[in-house]
């Protein structure tokens, strides 16, 4: 976790003293659920919450030196537990693996931080929203492989983006409820030694469903689910990233990054207002997804388990969630604020004398008995003429011109063609879709 890139509520999810936090409540409940049942004495749960109500402080590092020599950090908290609450401390972790406690702990973990995440995205899709409708008919191209297609608005871009984050959304919620399960299961998930309703009453308290199967792990396609939707996540604020970055271009210039007053462009030349969000945030996205992979390996344990993906999982855990935390955050910022140029876009529709409407043509020549073939070429021909003019030349006035064309449409219907209001008929019909009646 790099602290430039990160926000403070999802970097606290992570920090040793909250997690040594969520494996006391783990080991607490089930102490109050096996005195219960007369596994152990009714008072062990009881001495381990009333220390626990005195809110007291945990020693990360007097855990850390007791793991320099046991070696195995549950062990080492289980031990600093006893120090401080006393006997019957004893009666902890009767029957449990250390996997029940971290499994079931890294689950809360990444619960945690989808809601974080979810909330992110709200923003994000309120951002996105007002923006799109703010320049629902605002005209603007259009481009396929990054040349002059047809006519668009910059409010269907927006309502591309919020559909885009919408499916997000979806999918993360689909990927919390699938990570959100415990395992308190003991060695080899068999609960040899930890009945089952102990379980079931740990995940009740954690906010969690149970793990159907844990053999002595919960599984990891689980966890490959998750990192692979922050994963769609990340690509998907890297795609409208770009679009902000090819926008900003000196040469299209349709729309840019705010440039807050002092800001600098560049140590060298003082002219210069560059993309830096977006291009941030193109990195930051590739950040994220690096994780994807890893968890996707973490799927092939050995047997009933081995601990290859723990290693992998104190990386990408919070790694890939505070970056995307802090990634939709910027992105919000960067779509709240972003300048935006009408006139610049409508210059750039004009750039190439109506080249943009020659499609409407060439279906007129269609209706109007010609071949398609013929038809194209006769559109081509022309259109070529104004490509290689730079825009100089008008395709109007060419087809207008044009004897073949001309003698099969009026010039009324050519120029009819040219109507750039024509484009944007379906505008509410696809914002209906997108946004709702």
């Amino acid at each position: 976790m790099v602290p430039r890139y990160a926000r403070p509520a999802m970097t606290a999810i992570w920090e040793p003293e909250a997690r040594y936090r969520i494996w006391f409540e783990i080991e607490a409940h089930a102490a109050v659920k096996m005195g219960e049942m007369g596994t152990v004495p009714a008072s062990a749960g009881k001495a381990l919450w009333d220390w626990w109500a005195t809110a007291p402080k945990i020693d990360v590092a007097a855990i850390d030196a007791i793991e320099a020599v046991t070696k195995h950090d549950v062990i080492a908290f289980l031990d600093w537990v006893a120090q401080q609450v006393g006997p019957e401390a004893r009666f902890m972790h009767q029957g449990m693996t250390s996997s029940d406690v971290l499994d079931t702990t890294l689950n809360v973990q990444l619960v945690k931080t989808a809601d974080i995440l979810l909330d992110d995205i709200d923003a994000l899709l309120a951002a996105i929203k007002r923006r799109a409708e703010e320049h629902k008919y605002t005209p603007t191209i259009g481009r396929s492989h990054g040349i002059h297609a047809e006519p668009v608005t910059f409010g269907l871009k927006m309502a591309e983006a919020y559909a885009e984050f919408s499916r997000c959304r979806k999918r993360l919620v689909a990927a919390r409820e699938e990570v959100a399960t415990c395992a308190i299961s003991g060695a080899v998930g068999t609960f040899a030694n930890v009945d089952p309703a102990v379980e079931l009453y740990v995940a009740d308290k954690m906010g969690l469903e149970v793990e159907p199967v844990s053999t002595q792990v919960i599984p990891r396609d689980r966890h490959a689910m998750f990192f692979a939707v922050l994963g769609v996540i990340a690509s998907s604020i890297e795609r409208l990233a770009i679009e902000v970055r090819h926008l900003q271009r000196t040469e299209v210039l349709e729309a840019e990054e705010y440039f807050s007053p002092g800001q600098k462009g560049s140590s060298a030349m003082p002219h210069k207002r560059n993309p830096v969000l977006t291009e941030n945030l193109t990195g930051l996205s590739r950040v994220v997804r690096s994780a994807v992979v890893p968890a996707m390996e973490n799927v092939a344990l050995w047997h009933e388990r081995d601990i290859s993906h723990s290693s992998v999982e104190r990386f990408i855990g919070p790694d890939a969630t505070i970056t995307l935390d802090f990634a939709l955050a910027r992105l919000t910022g960067v779509i709240d604020k972003l300048l935006v140029y009408p006139e610049r876009m409508q210059k750039n529709l004009d750039r190439m004398g109506g080249l943009v409407h020659s499609q409407r043509v060439l279906l007129a020549l269609t209706q109007a008995g010609l071949s398609r073939d013929e038809s194209y070429r006769l559109v081509q021909r022309n259109a070529m003429k104004v490509w290689e003019s730079d825009g100089q030349l008008s395709l109007l006035e060419l087809l207008k011109a044009d004897p073949e064309v001309a003698a099969a449409l009026p010039a009324e219907v050519i120029e009819d063609k040219f109507n750039l209001d024509y484009h944007f008929k379906n505008v509410d019909t696809i914002f209906a879709r997108v946004f709702g009646a």
